[in-house]
């Protein structure tokens, strides 16, 4: 086992915060808060079995890592900031907050950011098309072809 001076409870709750991408140092501050435990940075990398410090995490903990992460990955749908619609009611309330209290900075930065969400600036998915949605025209030409047309050959 990794530390058994801590109770599974805690061991199971950092286990599993670890397996969602948290940090040894935002793990350790939110066991403080949650169990009123102090348990440092390098303590919380012993329940993590993908790095070096955890290497001899107790099989039970190992799976649990493990299957977490797995759900982790595989839900994103229960994490509300994944939804644009979120995000962008988020965005209108923070606009409407910097704007009633005169921050036009802030607010003309929110409502870029509004307008760039939108436009799918924040996604790896691009459409590229031609003039009117069309396809994109292509052509091939040798640069011989090329000089002949600029009148250079």
């Amino acid at each position: 086992m990794a530390n058994p001076k801590y109770s599974d409870q805690v061991k199971t709750y950092v286990v599993q915060a670890l397996a969602c991408f948290d940090s040894p140092a935002v793990v350790a501050r939110a066991v403080k808060a949650e169990f009123d435990i102090v348990i440092s940075p390098q303590a919380v990398e012993a329940y993590d079995p993908t790095k070096r410090a955890g290497q001899k995490l107790s099989q039970r903990f190992r799976l649990l890592f493990e299957e977490t992460r797995k759900t982790f990955l595989e839900d994103t749908a229960s994490i509300a900031i994944s939804h644009r619609a979120v995000r962008l009611r988020a965005l209108q309330r923070m606009a409407d907050k910097a704007e009633t209290q005169g921050n036009m900075v802030l607010a003309s930065s929110l409502l870029k950011q509004a307008a760039e969400e939108v436009g799918n600036a924040y996604t790896n998915k691009r459409e590229i098309s031609g003039p009117g949605g069309g396809a994109i025209k292509t052509e091939t030409r040798t640069w011989r072809e090329v000089l002949r047309e600029e009148g250079k050959e």
